[in-house]
């Protein structure tokens, strides 16, 4: 049986901890809206990007912009979206899984990978994956011009015909206790129908030069902007798992605490009752000796 005085020190160890993992919980809570507020921010620009994408495609119906053509080919590259710290619970496990299987499964050819993120280019290199760029060390709120020189060389790759598809992988943030891997086909760029408005008159836009010239400069922004909203979204994603982590071990340290504090009163009980037999013992010897 351990001493009652081992049992004290490791339970100060444990609320020590407990502390730590506290302020981490506190410090992920705090970046998490601020991650929130940032995904939030930048959607009003995809959203009116896409609606001049939708407008433009219309207008220029006989021009096929070679990010629009679909090739039959079975390679690809993926940008791959990770943390660049740990403590996050499994977003990265699922990232990584999700990516590798998914090209395993689709494009079997030639797999090649642009990482966004340390956990996922430090995974690729130690199974001998074909990294051709990666970002990391990216801040807390990154602007889309850190994102940029990763996702130009993807978009390299595919002008070049290297490659027959641009994918994309990270953790879509549903809620503070759901994240999802999530694996989008960048290129061929897929379009969405605009909705047709039922009442009020439509808006007619005019383009300078041209609908194809807007749309030649208009596609690659597009593509660089769904990057830097996944990039987002995975740091939304981040910060709810660290904080869901922390919050776990936190209540994990306070369950052990009480355990460890119970049987050190049972330890302690023990060793009183110990000390009073000897002294029993002890004093009914002595009498018996007289």
């Amino acid at each position: 049986m351990p001493a009652f005085r081992d049992i004290v020190r490791r339970i100060d160890s444990i609320k020590n901890t407990q502390k730590i993992t506290k302020a981490m919980q506190v410090v992920a809570a705090t970046r998490l809206r601020r991650a929130q507020a940032a995904v939030q921010a930048t959607r009003p620009y995809a959203d009116k990007m896409l609606e001049v994408l939708q407008t433009v495609s219309e207008r220029a119906t006989e021009y096929k912009h070679p990010f629009l053509i679909r090739r039959e080919g079975k390679r690809a590259v993926m940008i791959l979206v990770t943390t660049d710290k740990g403590l996050a619970g499994a977003i990265n496990v699922n990232n990584i899984r999700t990516a590798t299987r998914y090209m395993s499964r689709e494009f079997p050819d030639q797999q090649r990978y642009v990482t966004l993120g340390r956990k996922g280019r430090d995974f690729l290199l130690r199974y001998r994956r074909d990294v051709i760029a990666e970002v990391s060390n990216l801040p807390d709120r990154p602007s889309q011009g850190q994102v940029l020189p990763a996702v130009t060389v993807a978009l390299e790759e595919y002008a070049k015909g290297n490659v027959d598809a641009v994918l994309l992988c990270y953790a879509k943030w549903i809620s503070t206790i759901r994240q999802e891997p999530t694996v989008r086909v960048l290129i061929p760029a897929e379009i969405p129908a605009r909705e047709r408005e039922s009442t009020g008159p439509r808006a007619d836009y005019i383009y300078e030069p041209d609908p194809e010239s807007v749309l030649d400069g208009l596609l690659p922004r597009y593509v660089e902007t769904q990057v830097f909203q996944a990039v987002l979204e995975n740091k939304a994603s981040e910060y709810s798992a660290k904080m869901i982590a922390m919050q776990n071990a936190t209540n994990a340290a306070g369950d052990l605490i009480d355990s460890l504090t119970l049987y050190a009163n049972k330890v302690r009980q023990a060793g009183i009752t110990t000390e009073l037999m000897e002294i029993v013992s002890g004093a009914a010897a002595q009498e018996g000796s007289n």
